[in-house]
């Protein structure tokens, strides 16, 4: 016995402090949504010539590296995403416009031979055989040149380098230096040119990026013909700016994409917004924690302050575990992250009451056999709720993508921080003070040699609460009806990760009215936009999918509305993505529900399993009816906080079914709806105890969340209140009315 306290001590010991030099010396990398900066998302398509596998994906995640190394970012980051996605997130950059036109172009640049002009693109040749191919371009001008088949390509290029030419006075050019074979291409194709007379088009050659002239210069008169120019460089002209011929220069020496790429998704963060968030879950998660820390040790007295120390600790060992992973904390991931410090508060909960129990049964106990036999009966239920979760983020980690599978990340690293906060480190610490003269002479103070008074009054009142179980089935489906009215009637507001579009948020210097800014927007010709405030100085444009030209124009309208506007956030999503998002979403959770009803009908019966998921299946339709009633869009945010009240749901109805299980196997001959009646009673101290500390945190995440984190809190306020419900009186009588039936 004593070894084994000795072993669970330096065991807590070691994972404290290693969490402890990870934290001190790692830091957790944030989201874009935490820090501020640009998420691009492109997509590879195929040609005629190249198909868009994981090998040209790998291909053109080199080449982009290049051109973000060259662009400057700090700390960027490029990775591939499937066989055909890449991620970019270029951490500080406020403008995607520049970004994503310099990353989305293909750069294939070619060198052509001009043989004249035409009147109209339909003048092409026909290809003859033995000819070369010749298609018509438009130059600087606008007027329509035929070319020949390029002689030289991109690939030919040693160097291009943007210079200002201050003697000559003509601007910003960019000197391209050949190499190899491309030093004999060029001086051949310039001394073709060569032979030509002056003015003729025919003397002109053709510098082609991406199927459009950047350049057609005439080869000057001292070249002679078939000579053309040697040394193996030249200049492209255009009346540049600064910013042009750098963009250019880089695209040269970058190379060309071996397949094109289209941008489906594109996210710019303000890093005001994001500081903001962090600040607010910062109090909240302080205010809520000193909160719950209150509850707790007035509920639980010593080994409630104990609770508080291991709760501490289990933030410190998420921190370090998400640090140690490399994961990124997003802004779903920290508000879960505030969450679960209250919801870690549950498995010390169901510890001190199981110890509660055995004191007030066994004959002269003592606080520290109470708290051993308090850990062993508890263990079963900690296990269970824990591994469904677990379940299901793993799950969400494999099938899900984007926030989604983040969040899964976050819940993942926080239960099992849970679990061993619980069972060891709490477990430590209570043995340690149990075992210590003092507290043996005064064992109240430990807080579980008395039971509460909810106990006590249950305990003489006995209520009967399923004497008639149909009835609280009946206010359930009376609830679930109206949550499916709402969606019906009100309909649901889908965020644009799910439906593709463009979402603007702006900050504003006075209050503006969204009628007017609905009226401002109409009159730019963008009626169908959707305007909401946020708070008093925030303003949120939803349109379809726009250009970057259109959503300046409103972000103009929007400026005259008010002194000054200022970019929060910037999302943009393609319709494909979006429908992928959704679908992943969908199939991830499905799958997770079909996982967790196999393992709770494995571990317990399907007559629980089959309660438990019709639970979850009511809280879900539940919220999202309640979230149709009230206006509030469903995105990714809300996903996370669905998936949140889906584990806190599951926890309670494991830890009901579980003290049934328990006691049907002590009282077999009792008629279930007793024993179900009985399990009731005994864990709705544990739930009541557990909700409040979640409260806690929650209403703190609300009040002082900011406008970012108000629609999370609110779902989870909700969540919270209907899976306490829905797990004593929805699952509960289910599973009796099952029984009857089996």
């Amino acid at each position: 016995m004593r070894r084994s306290v000795r072993i669970r001590g330096l065991f807590a010991l070691a994972a404290v402090a290693l969490s402890l030099y990870i934290a001190l010396t790692t830091p957790v990398q944030l989201g874009l949504d935490l820090r501020g900066g640009t998420q691009i998302v492109l997509e590879t398509r195929p040609t005629a010539a190249t198909e868009s596998d994981s090998e040209a994906t790998d291909r053109t995640v080199e080449v982009l590296r290049g051109r973000i190394d060259a662009l400057g970012v700090a700390e960027p980051t490029i990775a591939r995403s499937g066989d055909n996605r890449i991620v970019v997130e270029l951490p500080g950059v406020q403008d995607p416009t520049k970004a994503a036109d310099v990353l989305g172009r293909t750069a294939q640049l070619t060198f052509h031979q001009v043989i004249g002009t035409a009147k109209t693109s339909e003048d092409t040749p026909k290809p003859m055989p033995k000819r070369p191919r010749q298609h018509v371009l438009a130059d600087e001008s606008g007027q329509l040149l035929r070319l020949q088949a390029s002689s030289l390509t991109g690939s030919d290029v040693r160097e291009a380098i943007a210079r200002f030419d201050q003697q000559g006075g003509a601007g910003w050019h960019v000197t391209v230096d050949y190499e190899g074979p491309g030093r004999d291409g060029w001086a051949q194709l310039t001394g073709q040119a060569a032979c030509h007379p002056a003015g003729d088009p025919a003397r002109r050659v053709a510098i082609v990026l991406d199927d459009k002239i950047i350049s057609s210069p005439q080869v000057d008169p001292s070249v002679s013909c078939d000579s053309g120019i040697s040394g193996g460089s030249t200049q492209i002209t255009g009346s540049f700016t600064a910013d042009e011929a750098k963009d250019l220069a880089l695209l040269i020496n970058g190379g060309a994409l071996p397949v094109p790429v289209e941008t489906v998704e594109q996210r710019t963060v303000g890093p005001t917004l994001g500081t903001q968030a962090i600040t607010a879950s910062l109090w909240a998660a302080a205010i809520g924690t000193a909160l719950t820390a209150l509850f707790i040790s007035a509920v639980y007295r010593l080994m409630g302050l104990l609770a508080t120390a291991a709760l501490v600790c289990y933030g410190l060992i998420s921190y370090a575990a998400l640090a140690a992973l490399g994961a990124t904390l997003t802004l779903p991931g920290l508000a879960g992250f505030v969450l679960a410090i209250g919801m870690a508060v549950d498995a010390n909960v169901l510890v001190f009451e199981r110890a509660r129990e055995e004191y007030a049964a066994r004959h002269r106990p003592t606080p520290r056999s109470s708290l051993t036999a308090g850990f062993r009966g508890a263990f079963s239920a900690i296990a269970d709720s824990n591994i469904t979760t677990l379940i299901a983020a793993g799950l969400l980690f494999v099938l899900a993508s984007g926030p989604v599978r983040g969040f899964g990340v976050t819940l993942g690293i926080g239960v099992l921080a849970s679990m061993l906060s619980a069972l060891v480190i709490t477990r430590v610490l209570a043995d340690f003070a149990a075992a210590r003269p003092w507290v043996r002479r005064r064992p109240r103070l430990t807080g579980i040699a008395h039971t509460s008074t909810v106990r006590d009054r249950l305990d003489r009142r006995n209520p009967h609460l399923m004497r008639h179980p149909r009835r609280w089935l009946a206010a359930s489906l009376a609830a679930l009806a109206l949550a499916v009215f709402g969606i019906a009637l009100r309909g649901l507001d889908f965020g644009i990760e799910f439906t593709g579009g463009r979402l603007i948020e702006y900050s504003t210097a006075a209050p503006v009215d969204p009628d007017r800014a609905r009226t401002a927007l109409a009159e730019a010709g963008f009626p169908r936009a959707v305007v909401q405030a946020s708070g008093d100085h925030q303003l949120t444009v939803r349109t379809h999918e726009l250009s970057n030209a259109q959503a300046a124009q409103i972000g103009e309208a929007v400026s005259n509305l008010t002194p000054s506007a200022n970019k929060l956030r910037d999302e943009a999503i393609g319709p494909s993505l979006g429908k992928e998002l959704r679908q992943s979403a969908l199939i991830a959770l499905a799958v997770a529900l079909g996982a967790q009803l196999i393992y709770l009908a494995t571990r317990f019966r399907w007559l629980f399993g089959t309660s438990a998921i019709a639970a979850l299946t009511h809280d879900v339709v539940i919220l999202i009816g309640i979230f149709a009633w009230l206006g509030k869009p469903i995105d990714g945010v809300f996903l996370a906080a669905l998936l949140t009240v889906i584990g806190y749901s599951v926890n309670d109805s494991v830890v009901v079914f579980d003290r049934i299980r328990e006691l049907s196997r002590r009282n077999r001959k009792t008629p279930f709806p007793h024993i179900t009646n009985q399990a009731l009673l005994q864990t709705l101290p544990r739930t009541i105890n557990t909700g409040m500390g979640a409260a806690f945190i929650l209403t703190a995440l609300t009040v002082l969340g900011g406008d970012s984190l108000t629609d999370f809190a609110l779902a989870l306020l909700i969540g919270l209140a209907v899976g306490t419900y829905s797990s004593m009186f929805t699952a509960t009588p289910i599973a009796i009315e099952l029984h009857k039936r089996t």
